[in-house]
């Protein structure tokens, strides 16, 4: 028996793997990203905390990764998918299972049979032990191509749990910059109307010395209102943001910590791309796709070893005797080998059915692989754009702010010195607040725009 067993287990191991062995498709990529020349390094390659100097964000991020909900969650499933493995591996080797039993039975003398003679002790009771074996061989691959499909979607599901950190340190980092925005909206608006409240008494005053018009001074009174409700609007934002930072790091809502403002956060001086090639192995969803295809690859040798004969051996080797004293003695041994092979004769087209389902998989597969990498090139080349156009905007912003600063000085002059209304100042005011908070949201955008980036390459995980 030991001499079969072996051979079983060589013939098993050095069977034939039907179905395709899994190749990487060259997908026919560009050599640089659009917008941008290739270069030998990456944004990507920089560590998180590297990236903007901010100890807030830097220890909110830290906290995120360690609390977070969503990675916990990934985690796990990761592991659901690694046992998963363990139990698909299980059918590569024979299972063994020992069992003992107690059997006493007594059959009627005057029953069905009329044949027994009389007298006939038919009163009989025994005990058995034993150890059974259960092998299927894998004689075209089945089960070793089974495992590997197991083995590329538990890497498939440890690719995801990468994405989700990937996107949790740029949803903090992005999150964390719109508090940051938020909280300049207010001072503006908090200034504004500093500001228009003071104007508005300078022009109640110059009302009852009957030096101007009740219409300045409902004029007046609009940017305050203004002013105002934005101020309230940032408020209502920034709460609102608070609670989602406090998600994000596993918590109930709560305040957060600020580090420096967002005019002082300064940006990377470089942002090297790298090159689309690099995205094949950096990307965690595409390295997530590519397993999912290797899966699907495999899944089409293990259905096409479904049309080819089954082998499997069942084998018993124990004992059973009457007298419990003698279970062990040799005359009481039991051995039984019963190798089994299934050939499939008629099911209908069902066997060929699924080996065409697993190919329609694998080339739905294949393209969702295709599709994967040429988002991930346009999100670069998004983020590499916004990144150029913003700093543009941003700095044609700033022009404009300083001089909507220096228009309000001039009309109010003007409108102190009796030239022009006060509908000349409320316009000139209302501008350069409206500019300033232009000019804030820009600032943000800027700064998303480069975490995009960041994530768009696949950094913040490796």
């Amino acid at each position: 028996m030991k001499r079969l067993i072996l051979s079983l287990a060589m013939l098993s191991l050095s069977g034939c793997m039907l179905g395709p062995d899994y190749q990487r498709r060259k997908a026919p990529v560009p050599g640089e990203f659009r917008g941008t020349p290739a270069t030998p390094v990456s944004i990507a390659s920089t560590k998180w905390q590297d990236l903007f100097a901010d100890a807030a964000l830097n220890q909110m991020v830290t906290t995120a990764l360690a609390n977070n909900f969503d990675v916990k969650i990934a985690a796990e499933r990761a592991e659901e998918a690694r046992l998963q493995l363990g139990i698909t591996r299980a059918t590569l080797y024979p299972f063994v299972d020992a069992s003992a039993g107690f059997t006493a039975s007594k059959s009627s003398t005057i029953g069905a049979s009329a044949l027994i003679p009389a007298g006939t002790q038919l009163k009989s009771a025994y005990s058995s032990v034993g150890m059974a074996l259960s092998w299927e061989i894998d004689l075209w691959g089945k089960l070793r191509r089974l495992n590997e499909a197991a083995r590329a979607k538990y890497l498939a599901s440890e690719e995801v749990r990468h994405g989700v950190t990937v996107s949790l340190v740029s949803n903090v980092m992005e999150t964390y910059f719109q508090l940051l925005e938020q909280d300049l909206e207010l001072e503006i608006s908090r200034r504004t109307l500093g500001t228009a409240n003071d104007s508005l008494k300078r022009v109640s005053l110059r009302h009852d010395r009957g030096a101007a018009s009740g219409l300045d001074v409902r004029q007046a009174e609009q940017l305050i209102f203004t002013a105002g409700a934005q101020s309230a609007a940032a408020e209502r934002a920034i709460a609102q943001s608070e609670n989602l930072l406090s998600l994000l790091q596993g918590s109930a809502p709560a305040a957060q910590t600020r580090g420096r403002k967002l005019e002082e956060l300064v940006l990377p001086a470089q942002l090297p791309a790298g090159s689309p090639a690099d995205l094949m192995e950096r990307r965690p969803d595409i390295r997530e796709a590519e397993q999912q295809l290797i899966a699907a690859n495999a899944q089409i040798g293990a259905a096409r070893a479904l049309c080819y004969p089954q082998l499997t051996l069942n084998a018993f080797a124990g004992a059973q005797s009457r007298p419990i004293t003698q279970l062990f003695s040799d005359p009481a041994s039991v051995l039984s080998i019963a190798p089994s092979l299934l050939q499939p004769i008629f099911r209908a087209g069902q066997t060929q059915t699924v080996v065409r389902l697993s190919e329609a998989q694998q080339r739905e597969l294949l393209l969702s692989y295709q599709k994967t990498i040429y988002g991930a090139l346009r999100e670069v080349a998004d983020a590499v754009v916004s990144i150029d156009r913003l700093r543009e905007q941003r700095m044609q912003e700033e022009k404009l702010v300083q001089t909507l600063e220096g228009t309000v000085k001039l009309s109010d002059l003007r409108y102190k010195g009796g030239l022009d209304s006060y509908l000349q100042v409320l316009d000139a005011e209302r501008n350069l607040f409206n500019g300033q908070l232009a000019l804030a949201r820009l600032r943000l955008q800027e700064r998303i725009a480069v975490v995009q980036l960041y994530r768009a390459l696949g950094g913040g995980w490796s």
